[in-house]
């Protein structure tokens, strides 16, 4: 029997056929069925750039907007969940509670996703200076470090403020904060990049992490996975 971390409720945690007999064993499931229902997946009626909300076009209206900006030029991203209540307040308790056990539960929410995309790089979205040292951990690298091998090629600018407490046109007007640090080469000239961030809300935090990651990398595939959208 396990112990459901959000819920507290004794649960038995399945195990596939294949885990059984796997020489490498996957963390033990951590949260129940009861509240892994609470998040819901993205329908399959999608835009096909972003995961977002179709329009009457054939993007939402975010990457319409983008497309203005950037043309053919888009951001090719997979998201798995929903921004529904149960992520807000799971997001909430993790993000500005610093909540680092729950880490744990969003790894187990995207593990089976993310192991479906192959990459050379699997860069994170870095936190801020001043998030990092009120947190005492990297929210973005917490999920995902026990998932890939994370390439730290990205790092973020001082003093802009964080993207979750802004609105939706001060989000958009932010100016670029991310930056390749210095002295970081890769061995190949062309090579897949995946972004990985955990939430999708206009899309200026990823496309501003590509946009620095194209500069110095100008011959990469860049795309980006989120947990939710």
């Amino acid at each position: 029997m396990k112990k459901c971390i959000l819920c507290g409720q004794l649960f038995v945690a399945k195990v596939s056929f294949v885990e059984l007999f796997s020489w490498n064993k996957q963390e033990a499931q951590c949260i129940c069925s009861n509240c892994q229902s609470k998040y819901m997946r993205i329908p399959d009626k999608h835009c096909p750039i972003c995961f977002g909300k179709l329009s009457q076009d054939k993007f939402c209206s975010d990457c319409i907007n983008w497309q203005k900006i950037y043309g053919q030029k888009l951001l090719k991203n997979h998201s798995v969940y929903l921004y529904n209540r149960a992520f807000h307040d799971l997001m909430v308790n993790y993000k500005r509670y610093g909540d680092y056990a729950l880490h744990k539960v969003l790894q187990e929410l995207c593990r089976e996703k993310l192991t479906k995309f192959k990459a050379d790089l699997y860069v994170p979205v870095p936190t801020s200076p001043e998030h990092l040292a009120q947190r005492q951990f990297d929210t973005i690298s917490s999920i995902y470090g026990n998932l890939v091998s994370l390439t730290h090629v990205l790092g973020k600018k001082a003093g802009l403020g964080a993207q979750g407490e802004k609105n939706r046109a001060e989000r958009l007007r932010s100016e670029q904060s991310f930056f390749v640090k210095k002295n970081f080469t890769i061995n190949f000239q062309k090579c897949k990049i995946l972004l990985l961030d955990d939430i999708y809300t206009t899309g200026r935090t990823l496309y501003h992490a590509r946009d620095a990651l194209a500069e110095v990398f100008p011959n990469a595939k860049i795309s980006s996975f989120t947990l939710c959208r």
